[in-house]
């Protein structure tokens, strides 16, 4: 399916985190529907390095993108030498910037603000003198501890949601600046689908809890689930946001959900029902009572205005068309 009209065949596509969950979606996006792109997807792959709290420093995982065939760079983003042979190697027309240290849980400050915010202005320097459009991966927790979910109300409660203000306020400041580019950042709430597998502890609940089931285990919910609300956006949307935002109407930040709060218990309702399965529900009190999101919901006004964004996925959708690759 197309996004929009611009035809990327015989353009040069950066995309980074290209072995991570949503990355791979994106590669496999071009290379499905434009068959003369030149992709260079650059990710740095799982290694042994795991960060303090026992997670992976890197989710980005080659079987990710198994039936791939154009260019594959394993590099670190906040290796210079690495961005300047890229730099030099290649003349992008898009860069699609996906790699982060995404893991919401990470204590190393350092290297969050490193590798998400310094990396970022790097690969944007790269972006302006290839005259190449950006858009690149911002979040959803940028608005933390808010009850209001648009741009310019953001109170991040860790420093990942922290490491992607800081982002945003570049590109705040860059646009100011004028740029003969366009620089999209796109806030994602929670997005669950295809290859998001490898991200293991930090993947999202609808999988978590599809495996529970599937396991024949009762799906574990904290108290009050029914109450406790997020926005669900499925992977194709997102890839439909990444594809619209290389051409859009103005530079910004947007947001990238449904712009509907739905329940964790209605997650596990719909997936009981397209699985066939009822192991009931089990509920345990949350640990992270005093520091937890009760209610997320994007404004997603100005993509729809200036993007062209339009959410196809409702959850049961989602859910269903998730499936498949859940029981695989």
């Amino acid at each position: 399916m197309l996004y929009n009209d611009i035809d990327f065949n015989h353009k040069t596509i950066l995309i980074t985190g290209a072995a991570g969950f949503i990355g791979s979606n994106i590669v496999f996006y071009f290379q499905d529907n434009f068959k003369d792109a030149n992709i260079v997807a650059v990710d740095c792959f799982q290694g042994v390095d795991k960060l303090s709290n026992g997670n992976q420093k890197s989710f980005g995982h080659y079987a990710n993108l198994v039936g791939y065939t154009g260019i594959v760079l394993s590099g670190d983003i906040n290796d210079e030498n690495f961005l300047d042979k890229l730099s030099q190697n290649y003349k992008f027309d898009y860069i699609f910037h996906q790699a982060a240290i995404s893991d919401t849980t990470a204590n190393e400050q350092d290297l969050m603000i490193k590798t998400n915010t310094n990396a970022y202005e790097s690969l944007l320097q790269i972006a302006i003198k290839h005259k190449a459009n950006m858009i690149y991966a911002s979040s959803g927790a940028t608005y933390g501890d808010s009850d209001r979910f648009e741009v310019g109300y953001e109170k991040p409660n860790n420093v990942y949601g922290f490491s992607k203000v800081c982002m945003d306020n570049i590109t705040k400041n860059y646009i100011k600046r004028g740029l003969d580019i366009s620089v999209v950042g796109l806030r994602y709430f929670n997005v669950y689908g295809k290859n998001e597998f490898f991200k293991n502890k930090t993947s999202s609940m609808v999988l978590q809890f599809g495996l529970q089931i599937l396991r024949g285990e009762t799906p574990k919910l904290f108290e009050k689930s029914d109450k406790i609300k997020r926005d669900f956006v499925y992977i194709k949307d997102v890839v439909q946001a990444n594809i619209k935002a290389a051409a859009p109407q103005k530079s910004g930040i947007y947001n990238v959900g449904t712009g509907v709060a739905r329940s964790f218990e209605s997650i596990v309702n719909i997936l009981q029902k397209e699985l066939n399965i009822n192991n009931g529900k089990q509920y345990i009190k949350n640990p992270f009572e005093n520091q937890y999101q009760y209610f997320t919901q994007a404004n997603i006004q100005d993509t729809i205005k200036y993007l062209n964004y339009k959410p196809v996925f409702t959850l049961e959708l989602g859910v269903k068309d998730y499936i498949k690759d859940i029981v695989s």
